[in-house]
């Protein structure tokens, strides 16, 4: 596919460097365009040195401050859903995007460009793949395969989080529990097993099941466990002899992965289960100086991030890392996804007060 690269101008304001990025489709997998539109507007700032790596793009002064920050977006959006192109309508962005999360895109490219000599170092990393499988996702390929441009004191992830920080993160997990049945002609269902019907328990097993609330540094996070998807059956005319519910558990980050593994086979003990996806959560670690004194800067209050987000790629370096960016994630991935005009500016202005 070939098109016109859009220009992207890191001199214009905040909103319409959000509309800008907005305007360029991106959904997972498909980021060449928007990769290459910042790759190129960052490699026009001689203070900064530029790497690419696939569709993902670090950027990163080298002024031997005596501490390295990290902020990080990531370039990819879910699928189209009639939400393109950004509009604005009174003090409120909307489009695809505008919230999770180029409007933290937007606020971190304009620190990039504005902050020749800031007063810590700091790598920008705009990635690709975040809202598919693990597998794909551009930060954990980076941090496999390129970990030394990773290295930091801390790290500050732009998600949206209603422009305060939020720290830490659940882990997420994704199963399937798989019934098992015997096939027979639907007229003579009598001589078979109908493994649909046989979903029932595992449903109740769900239906009843009482989450964890743990309180981990004075942070409150709430656990799921919940079907969110059903699969079965082989023709109108056969009893189905397999059946499948795929569960999805968000774990709080005092358990591992593996914890959470025999949690949810402890609760469907005696049904086949079998692990398609899995990441882990992050500790809020609010305690390490370096979280503690951005805290600080930017108002000292924190919430708990109660969805998976890539600060535990960043835990899992040992960089102490944070979710802070403009927009309610509540309403990320919805098709009247928006940001706030006000939490762009307030961001921007925020963290230039703090790294100057």
């Amino acid at each position: 596919m070939e098109w016109a690269m859009a220009t992207l101008d890191l001199a214009q304001d905040v909103v319409s460097l959000t509309a800008a990025l907005v305007d360029i489709e991106s959904v997972s997998t498909g980021e060449q365009e928007i990769a290459d539109s910042v790759e190129a507007a960052l490699a026009a700032l001689s203070h900064l040195d530029v790497v690419r790596f696939g569709h993902t793009i670090v950027a990163r002064t080298t002024l031997g401050r005596d501490e390295r920050v990290v902020i990080a977006g990531h370039l990819d959006t879910v699928p189209v859903n009639a939400n393109l192109p950004s509009r604005l309508d009174g003090d409120l962005l909307y489009g695809l995007g505008s919230c999770d999360m180029k409007g933290g895109v937007a606020v971190a490219l304009r620190l990039a460009a504005t902050l020749p000599a800031p007063s810590r170092d700091i790598t920008f990393v705009f990635y690709e793949a975040e809202e598919i499988e693990a597998r794909h996702n551009g930060l954990g390929r980076l941090a496999r395969e390129r970990p030394e441009l990773l290295v930091a004191d801390f790290a500050i992830l732009m998600e949206p989080s209603d422009a305060v920080v939020e720290a830490g993160c659940q882990g997420t997990l994704r199963v399937d529990v798989t019934v098992r049945g015997e096939r027979a002609h639907s007229a003579r269902a009598w001589m078979g097993s109908n493994a649909i019907h046989a979903v029932a328990p595992v449903l109740q097993r769900l239906v009843e099941y009482v989450p964890r609330t743990p309180r981990i540094d004075g942070l409150t996070y709430h656990e799921g466990l919940n079907a969110v998807g059903i699969s079965g059956g082989v023709a109108g005319n056969v009893i189905p002899d397999d059946a499948r519910i795929s569960i999805n558990h968000r774990f709080a980050p005092d358990r591992t992965p593996e914890q959470a593994i025999a949690h949810v086979r402890e609760v469907f003990a005696g049904y086949e289960v079998s692990v398609t996806d899995v990441a882990p959560g992050a500790m809020p670690g609010l305690d390490r100086p370096a979280a503690a004194a951005f805290l600080a800067a930017v108002g000292g209050r924190a919430n708990p991030k109660f969805g998976w987000t890539d600060v535990a790629q960043f835990t899992a370096l040992g960089v102490p890392a944070v979710n802070f960016g403009p927009g309610d994630p509540l309403v990320a991935h919805k098709q009247d996804e928006h940001v706030p005009l006000e939490h762009l500016s307030r961001l921007e202005d925020q963290l230039v007060g703090w790294l100057s």
